[in-house]
């Protein structure tokens, strides 16, 4: 077992050695591997949709395991799960009067998830919620979001209000795990059920993240074009992307905490 972590190390360590640049560079390329190994093996791109639905799934549970079981809510976030609570929001609306699917019924599970989230933060667990280290205002998140979308929305045919909204919950949904990174980088360690819960954040948008990509790939562009013109569609791309890279450093020392058979999270300062 022992040899089997000195290779390891070895790369962790030479990784951890490397200069800011370097590092990006080899995210970026690990990240378009993933990509090309995902492109081959998956023939429905489509269920790359689902995969990512399942694994976010799978991190709720342990959310919910971690707040029932542990009867405690110490290293979340509130105000990311505010902020989930409101790209959800604003999303089922935006569903219920532009476009009814299957999406439509997770979104509203997972709605009502964070709901009993908030509920359990705020009332039931509040003596254990870490409000001075999750000190990251929410305006600082919405209202950029907020403007962002009155002048780069959709082109569709829908209302005007609608397609801010729409635009709106894209952007929110895309860095409304800023504040629950800020709770980590203050505390420095992240407790195991944390820990597979923001991991299982990652994953699940990488898988999105991908599935878009896929999508555009195969439809060779078309599908950008499909939602509008101007910079909305790229905006719509960078916005999974953006996503995924938010979480990517958090995931690197996850991994390399679990090779090392630690059962919490340490961050260095300047990670995330």
């Amino acid at each position: 077992m022992k040899g089997s972590k000195r290779p390891i190390h070895a790369v962790t360590t030479w990784f951890r050695r490397q200069p800011p640049k370097m590092k990006a560079f080899l995210a970026v390329l690990f990240g378009l591997t993933a990509l090309l190994f995902l492109r081959i093996v998956v023939h429905d791109h489509d269920s790359l949709f689902v995969a990512a639905e399942f694994v976010h799934a799978l991190g709720i549970s342990v959310l919910i395991y971690k707040l029932t079981k542990e009867k405690t809510c110490a290293g979340l976030s509130l105000k990311s799960q505010e902020l989930t609570a409101i790209f959800l929001g604003v999303r089922l609306y935006c569903s219920f009067v532009m476009e009814y699917d299957i999406h439509t019924l997770l979104d509203m599970a997972t709605f009502g998830t964070t709901i009993w989230v908030i509920y359990m933060i705020r009332f039931r667990l509040n003596s254990s919620y870490m409000d001075d280290k999750d000190n990251l205002a929410i305006y600082y998140v919405v209202i950029p979001c907020a403007v962002l979308s009155l002048f780069i929305h959709p082109t569709t045919r829908h209302h005007t209000i609608n397609r801010i909204l729409w635009a709106f919950c894209v952007y929110l949904e895309a860095v409304s795990v800023l504040p629950q990174l800020r709770v980590m980088q203050n505390t420095k360690i992240v407790e195991p059920f944390t820990a597979h819960y923001v991991f299982a954040l990652g994953i699940a948008r990488f898988l999105s993240c991908a599935h878009w990509v896929l999508q555009v790939l195969d439809t060779r562009g078309r599908l950008l074009t499909a939602l509008g013109y101007g910079l909305w569609p790229s905006l719509v791309l960078l916005s999974e992307i953006v996503q995924t890279f938010i979480l990517a450093d958090f995931c690197y020392y996850y991994v390399k905490s679990l090779v090392g058979g630690q059962l919490v999270v340490r961050l260095p300062s300047g990670v995330v």
